[in-house]
């Protein structure tokens, strides 16, 4: 029996325009909403156990929402022009690591959200073509490349996580 089709709903880059963010700047706002929607419905009732199951070699739930926490702190860091900490490092090699309750890796994802946003909210748009620079090797990108790919990365792994959290019921 197939599982049946979630309700309808407005997305949220569909809710019109964030009052005082720049319209090249929002889709990362809509991304940060989506995520936390998508990941609150799909993992609701999952146990401990089902959010770091890994599923025919799969990465686990919980594995996509901590990259994904991390990933954003990570990319915002470069966004703003600065390098790595240790901490972030640490966080890192440790996204893998079981154990951290849905409640708590949801509400990791969603407090990194929250200081993402902030950051999203006070950049001059004058700076969106601004080089900058990721990782050890300094590859080249811009603050809106940095943008665009938070945003799309975060998707990606959303994706996984569903998809993680329906073979974890099986």
């Amino acid at each position: 029996m197939s599982e049946p089709l979630p309700e309808p709903s407005v997305e949220p880059w569909m809710r019109g325009p964030i009052e005082g963010v720049h319209p090249l700047a929002a889709p990362i706002l809509y991304t940060f909403q989506h995520a936390r929607e998508d990941l609150t419905k799909w993992t609701d009732g999952l146990t401990t156990e089902q959010i770091w199951a890994t599923p025919h070699g799969f990465g686990s739930v919980g594995f996509h929402i901590r990259h994904i926490t991390g990933s954003v702190d990570r990319l915002m860091t470069y966004l703003q022009g600065d390098q790595l900490s240790p901490e972030q490092l640490t966080f890192l090699k440790s996204e893998k690591n079981p154990g951290v309750f849905r409640e708590a890796v949801l509400a990791e994802m969603d407090a990194q959200f929250n200081r993402a946003e902030r950051v999203v909210r006070s950049l001059d748009p004058a700076t969106f073509t601004e080089p900058r620079t990721v990782g050890r090797k300094q590859l080249p990108t811009t603050v809106m490349g940095l943008l665009v790919h938070i945003a799309e990365h975060t998707q990606r792994h959303i994706g996984q996580a569903i998809s993680a959290a329906k073979w974890a019921r099986v």
